[in-house]
């Protein structure tokens, strides 16, 4: 029987339990381990000031973020780095909430950020989701749940038996999360204030982005 809808965001163990997911940790499955191999990037001029200018400055204030000023004034610097551009073929969504029947499970829950194909406002099949969490300014829900409902709703819209990628931040906290089938993987954690994770951040990202344009998107 398919359960009723509940009026707040599952836990992870209630998703893990209730759609018998496998969770696994650093990098232990061939999609992880392909999106993590990465080499330090070369920053041109321009993205090299970008770097120069917000790595100081999280350094210094990301402890005292709530969580739009760590969107604003950090991660809204780092995608681009990353090359997660809006283009033709899929584009940039913020803040839209996603649902689907996974399983017989209703599932519901806003996206902080996601890359998917879509006609204006509205996203069709989505293909990196992230989601961020700032502890020590009012924290509100499990962050790794709601990643995993919003990479869940995406893979039940895709049917495509393809990898769901994402990432969640907590506060300078980066891990990477992969999802395909009923096995999930989380990453080790990268540092954002350090300046060589937040090289490898960048990296990751842009070989994302080289995923998606290579094996993920539809011909």
């Amino acid at each position: 029987m398919p359960r009723s809808p509940k009026k707040v965001n599952y836990s992870e163990g209630e998703l893990v339990d209730m759609l018998q997911l496998k969770p696994i940790t650093i990098m232990e499955t061939t999609e992880m381990k392909r999106w993590l191999k990465v080499e330090i990037p070369t920053l041109n001029v321009a993205e090299q000031y970008i770097f120069d200018r917000i790595l100081p400055l999280a350094i210094r204030d990301i402890n005292s973020w709530n969580e739009e000023d760590l969107k604003m004034n950090f991660i809204s610097q780092i995608l681009p780095l990353g090359h997660v551009f809006s283009n033709g073929r899929y584009r940039n969504f913020y803040e839209k909430t996603i649902a689907a029947v996974v399983d017989g499970i209703p599932l519901t829950t806003k996206t902080d950020f996601m890359v998917a194909t879509g006609v204006l406002d509205f996203p069709k099949k989505p293909y990196f989701h992230f989601q961020e969490y700032k502890p020590s300014k009012k924290p509100t829900g499990d962050s790794m749940a709601q990643l995993l409902e919003a990479m869940l709703i995406a893979q039940e819209k895709n049917k495509n038996g393809k990898p769901i990628y994402g990432a969640e931040i907590v506060g300078k906290q980066w891990s990477f999360v992969t999802l395909l089938d009923k096995t999930y993987c989380i990453s080790k954690t990268f540092i954002s204030t350090d300046k060589d994770d937040l090289l490898a951040i960048i990296a990751i990202l842009r070989h994302f982005i080289h995923i998606l344009e290579t094996e993920l998107l539809d011909a």
